[in-house]
Parts: structure tokens; C-alpha cells; sequence
């Protein structure tokens, strides 16, 4: 049996999905109108000193799911182009009529940095007013994904064809360019690391995560046999940790208070056996866990009950 159907370390966090999303962000109103009127997310809450944004759940059944956090921290320093932290944030959109859409609103009222068809998905990126990473994408059925001999899946980056991606928004009677769709969520986050060796430390030994693709500068790791849901690289040769604006936190949900307590457990062993520039520190908190690893990046885990 390989990763695929969900044995070897998916078994470990079965169920788990990328929650919310939080940054430090210095202009607020012009980040909060980025992800408004260009990935299309809407205003769910907001303060003096940050926003929460989602998908709207008026009028559906569903109740409205917060995707992203914007924290206002004008004093903080501008660092993400030398330090670790923020590859991107990953918007899954339900299917090629809403990437569609997505692309829509992109070339409407922003630049596209690239988009790419990785077989398992296809992907826009693109990046917000302070450099943040986004990318918008949508994944190819399960069954049409390319999986490697010892279970692995076999991620590429292939051209893709935008004109088919437009083409299947305006085919689409359902076409809302406005917001994103019922069902968008946070399908996975890449981060930037000093080391990958210390970042398996934490996602696969600590957490649970699965190794699905490695290569020598990138790790992607995932549950129940997901492509990936977190992404690691160390393309840009990133020796510093995390600070100053871009990414807050994020986080993995799991299921249940068994599946956290497990999780809890992993995490005090992995981190009991890493130590020197590799350790990371792991502190309960109200919902769940905290965890901030050797880079600076805290991931925080809780359950799926709000």
C-alpha cells in the first residue's frame, strides 16, 4: 500500500485540512481590497487593527467560512524578500468554471505572475500589494492524478491552456466573476525554509503529515493521500527566520480531541529528539496547539469543532 490510499503517515492525521490563513500586513485597506475584488473573497469581520475574509454564507445553507486573517502591523519591517516565511497561499476554487472566473477577475483588475498546469491541478499566480504570494487553483479529479511507482504523486509544471480555462467560465450559466464560489477554501500554504531536514522535523515526524513529492529543494506533505498540503522549498537560499510583515500563522484542523491528543504527542517526542538550530517549540494554547518552528513560522492545530 502507498501514500495514495491514505497508509503510512496520512493514517497519522487523517482528516486534516488548512484552515485559516493569518498575515501582518502595513496597508490594510488596500491589502483588504486586493483580496476582495481580485480573488474575490468577502468581508466577514472587520476592526481597527485587522479583517477577517471568506466565503459569504448568505443565502446557502452553509454557514460563512473565514479563509484569511489581516492583521494591521504598519510598524512592523518590510523582510519577506531575505527572510523565511510565505511562498503562497493556496485558494482551491471548486472546479475550471470558477478558476475561470478567478482569471477573470485577475486580468480585470490585477497582473498575473504566471499560471501552470501541474496535472494535478491547474494554477494562477499571482501576488498581493505587499508581495505575499497567491496562488488560485483547481485540482484535476483524483483518478487522472499521476502517481509514481513507490506511491508517490508526480507534480509537474506544464504550460496551460488559459483560453480553455476562460472559456469554461463563460460556459458556465452559473458565472459569477464578483466573488468566489461556494466550496473555495484553503486547499494548501508553500512556505520558504532555511532547511528542509528541520522542516520534516516538525510536518512529518511532529505533526504527521506524508511525504508526497521530494526533490532536492522542495518537500510537499499531505494527508489522506492530498497532493500536498503544505509546501516547502528552498529555492531562494533563505538563511534567516521569519519576521516582520507577511505570514502570521496558519492553520491545520484535525477532526477530534483523539486526533489532537495524538498530534500533541507526536510533537513532544519529535521535539524532544531535535535540537540545535532544527529545534522547535511546541506550547498548548485555548484551541488547540501552537507550534513554531525553527524558522519562526507558527502553525497552530485545532479541532473542526468551532
Amino acid at each position: 500500500m502507498g501514500p495514495d490510499d491514505g497508509s503510512s503517515h496520512g493514517d497519522r492525521l487523517s482528516g486534516a485540512r488548512i484552515g485559516r490563513v493569518s498575515l501582518r500586513v502595513g496597508d490594510l485597506d488596500e491589502t483588504t481590497a486586493f483580496y476582495r475584488d481580485v480573488i474575490g473573497l468577502a468581508v466577514l469581520d472587520r476592526g481597527d487593527d485587522g479583517v477577517v475574509l471568506g466565503v459569504d454564507g448568505t443565502g446557502l445553507d452553509a454557514a460563512a467560512t473565514p479563509l484569511l486573517v489581516l492583521r494591521h502591523a504598519p510598524d512592523d519591517a518590510d523582510r519577506r524578500r531575505t527572510d523565511a516565511g510565505l511562498f503562497h497561499t493556496a485558494f482551491r476554487v471548486p472546479g475550471r468554471a470558477a478558476l475561470g472566473e478567478a482569471l477573470a477577475r485577475v486580468r480585470d483588475g490585477w497582473r498575473l505572475d504566471g499560471a501552470s498546469d501541474h496535472r494535478v491541478s491547474e494554477a494562477l499566480y499571482l501576488s498581493d500589494p505587499e508581495g505575499n504570494g497567491v496562488e488560485i487553483y483547481r485540482d484535476r479529479p483524483r483518478e487522472e492524478w499521476p502517481i509514481e511507482g513507490d506511491g508517490s504523486v508526480a507534480m509537474t509544471t506544464e504550460p496551460i491552456d488559459l483560453d480553455a480555462v476562460s472559456a469554461a467560465a463563460r460556459g458556465d450559466e452559473t458565472e459569477n466573476t464578483d466573488r468566489v464560489r461556494p466550496g473555495t477554501d484553503v486547499g494548501h500554504v508553500h512556505l520558504e525554509v532555511t532547511s528542509l531536514a528541520a522542516f520534516e522535523s516538525v510536518y512529518v515526524d511532529g505533526l504527521g503529515f506524508e511525504m508526497r513529492q521530494a526533490a532536492p529543494d522542495v518537500r510537499f506533505v499531505a494527508a489522506d493521500g492530498y497532493h500536498h498540503h503544505v509546501g516547502a522549498n528552498a529555492w531562494q537560499g533563505r538563511t534567516t527566520p521569519a519576521s516582520g510583515r507577511g505570514l502570521d500563522w496558519f492553520e491545520v484542523v484535525i477532526p477530534d480531541d483523539g486526533s489532537l491528543e495524538a498530534v500533541r504527542e507526536r510533537l513532544d517526542a519529535a521535539a524532544s529528539e531535535t535540537t540545535g538550530e532544527a529545534a522547535f517549540a511546541v506550547d498548548d494554547v485555548d484551541d488547540g496547539i501552537a507550534v513554531t518552528d525553527a524558522d519562526g513560522i507558527e502553525v497552530r492545530v485545532r479541532t473542526d469543532v468551532k
